[in-house]
């Protein structure tokens, strides 16, 4: 019995020793991280910042490979049929869970077919108004709009885009009835607003900030978890009186599904000294990005709970399906 269980010690340590070494080893070659959207958009410049940092840890070349198309399917099923040796890693964001129902199918099902590795950042949106709307806080927004169902009028960058689920999310949380009108971008939605062809949006704190301080805009909130690092004297949603709402679009860091944990905590590790850095922070803050890392367990955690609130948002909301 002891030679036995000797011997299948020997061989269990044996069977371990090259997921060590391998992790140990890593990487040997340059790195692929997959964007699945359209270079000098913010998960792109997200991703090549935080891929020249990492690189420079790793001792090895981070090649930024744009994939857009098809809503960031098309270059995440690039990601999920790749082999999980850390050779091909993906940005992501919020739309991972988003397009599980967005879309009558996918051909990966994100909550199996990826590794978690890192949170990159959040990027918080902002409810802005232009001066015609008397509502000067989100109460009285609230408020007039459940006074009159359907009567304000929202911009967005067309059905499905962050500008759109965003106010679909409002209207689920705080029990109100908006128009949707769509327009061919986030900048024509964000110019509609201002000229009053619409009453309010909520696009991303980047795009509006410009216009709220150039006083063509009034912000009511912004929709993160926390306040803005840039508006820190703006209250967040919750704060101003609309419980429950956070509508912030997370960029994380992925693999394939099957990489072995010694490698995911070694890329987790990297990722996470990147972030930590002040030049990567404010990098990151000039795209209207606050940088924050996680651990795996946490970043998966997010997915799972974000797929099924989306489930039910867009359920809700009654917005066709692709």
């Amino acid at each position: 019995m002891n030679r036995n269980f000797t011997a299948l010690l020997a061989l269990a340590t044996c069977c371990m020793l090259p997921l060590g070494a391998g992790a140990q080893g890593y990487p040997q070659r340059p790195i692929r991280l997959i964007v699945p959207f359209s270079p000098g958009g913010t998960s792109d410049l997200v991703a090549r910042v935080v891929a020249m940092h990492v690189g420079e840890q790793l001792g090895q070349t981070v090649i930024v490979d744009n994939r857009g198309g098809a809503g960031s399917i098309m270059g995440t099923s690039l990601a999920v049929s790749a082999p999980p040796d850390g050779y091909t890693l993906i940005v992501s964001h919020i739309a991972l869970a988003i397009n599980q129902t967005l879309y009558r199918k996918l051909p990966y099902t994100a909550l199996t077919d990826l590794t978690p590795i890192s949170e990159l950042g959040v990027a918080p949106c902002a409810v802005v108004v232009n001066d015609k709307v008397p509502a000067k806080d989100m109460r009285e927004l609230i408020a007039l709009a459940k006074k009159e169902p359907g009567k304000l009028n929202y911009g967005s960058a067309g059905v499905g885009s962050a500008g759109h689920l965003s106010v679909a999310l409002l209207e689920h949380v705080a029990g109100i009835k908006l128009t949707h009108v769509p327009y061919k971008g986030g900048g024509p939605s964000v110019a509609a607003t201002i000229a009053g062809e619409v009453q309010l949006s909520i696009p991303v704190l980047a795009s509006a900030a410009p216009h709220v301080k150039a006083g063509r805009l009034r912000m009511l909130a912004t929709t993160g978890a926390k306040r803005s690092q840039a508006f820190p004297d703006v209250p967040t949603a919750q704060e101003a009186g609309v419980p429950g709402y956070v509508y912030e679009t997370w960029f994380g860091l992925f693999g394939p599904a099957g990489m072995p944990k010694p490698l995911v905590a070694k890329l987790n590790q990297e990722t996470v000294k990147a972030l930590d850095t002040k030049d990567v922070k404010e990098q990151l803050l000039r795209q209207g990005v606050e940088a924050e890392s996680s651990t795996p367990e946490q970043l998966g955690k997010t997915l799972r709970d974000d797929t099924a609130t989306w489930a039910k948002v867009i359920k809700s909301a009654g917005i066709p399906l692709n």
